[in-house]
């Protein structure tokens, strides 16, 4: 079994200009959730938050992430915690999940992590994989197998695993963002592993412009070829792909995304999904929902939830792309290249 990644869907393209004198431009990066951030702002002071961030981060980790064995989903998953206390990153994950499990008829799941670690994408090595393990998983797999009442979580099956890994990025963006807001910076983005946030606009005027890859195998720093190009301001934006991240078994690719009802890698025409929501959390969600749905289902959502904006990038019968996008995306359109 050979694994192959590819990261960042997203490229955050951010120019400065320093006609303002009153406001001091801050650019940092650095590494968390197994990715890289990327953050930049416009503070009064000049002020160089990224201590404070690594530490939010940190700490979102020991709540949320399943590589971390002493993180409360962890000890949840093996069993030796069942109380969340008062854990907010934790219930408004939970939360959110299951709102987005219940209009997505279950194509979002996070219970969905048993079927993760055995196709060898999740925190424990892959196991040699055939329809009987699958079948066998099965069972432990379904959002209403586990339920949170009051501060206790609870499972119809004590095998029942959690998997944050499709909204925690993007729920993290909206963390980050929250803080900036909280030291009175209005004229920011946020960046976490390709999810992002922006708000207000740079000091020329111009609001913040995020690229979408084109979807490539094996794209990297040298090859990555954007699709298209659009501003924002105040809206999050997130990317699932199912050329992002695949394993290779005995030649042939499976997508890291996992269908909650088959068990097994999705198999549709859908190759990217980019969403548009108010919050990232909500982004990242759906997302990973709509790879799993396949185009029309997506269209389906997208049309009972005006909320929401995507950019859909799928293959026709004839396997070449094409584009399908929202109304409320065409508007922000600053750049869009042709695919071939």
């Amino acid at each position: 079994m050979k694994f192959k990644y590819i990261y960042f869907l997203i490229i955050v393209l951010i120019s400065s200009c320093n006609s303002n004198k009153d406001l001091k431009f801050v650019k940092f990066g650095g590494y968390a959730q197994g990715t890289t951030y990327s953050i930049s702002y416009f503070d009064k002071n000049g002020t160089n938050y990224q201590h404070d961030i690594d530490s939010i981060l940190k700490d979102f980790d020991n709540s949320l992430s399943i590589y971390n064995p002493k993180s409360l989903v962890s000890r949840i998953n093996m069993n030796e915690a069942d109380d969340i206390g008062n854990d907010n990153y934790f219930r408004k994950a939970f939360i959110k999940s299951l709102e987005v499990s219940k209009i997505s008829d279950g194509a979002f799941d996070i219970t969905v992590c048993p079927l993760v670690n055995a196709w060898g994408f999740g925190f424990k090595h892959s196991v040699p994989i055939d329809k009987h393990l699958v079948d066998s998983l099965m069972q432990f797999v379904g959002y209403k197998l586990i339920e949170l009442k009051g501060n206790k979580i609870v499972k119809k099956d004590s095998r029942v695993m959690l998997d944050f890994n499709a909204i925690a990025q993007g729920y993290s963006v909206d963390i980050i963002s929250r803080y900036l807001e909280s030291k009175d910076i209005s004229n920011y983005i946020v960046e976490i592993g390709g999810e992002v946030f922006a708000k207000g606009k740079k000091l020329n005027g111009e609001l913040w412009k995020v690229g979408i890859d084109k979807p490539i195998d094996n794209s990297s720093e040298d090859n990555r070829k954007l699709q298209v190009i659009i501003h924002i301001n105040n809206r999050a934006i997130a990317t699932s792909g199912n050329y992002r991240k695949f394993v290779e078994i005995d030649g042939k690719k499976y997508s890291h995304h996992i269908d909650p009802k088959t068990g097994s890698s999705t198999n549709n025409n859908l190759l990217s999904a980019s969403v548009l929501a108010n919050d990232c959390i909500t982004a990242d969600a759906f997302g990973t929902a709509f790879l799993v749905l396949g185009l029309e289902k997506t269209k389906k959502i997208l049309g009972n939830h005006p909320e929401l904006d995507a950019y859909l990038i799928f293959s026709n019968s004839s396997g070449e792309y094409e584009i399908y996008y929202t109304k409320g995306f065409k508007n922000l359109i600053v750049k869009e290249i042709i695919l071939k």
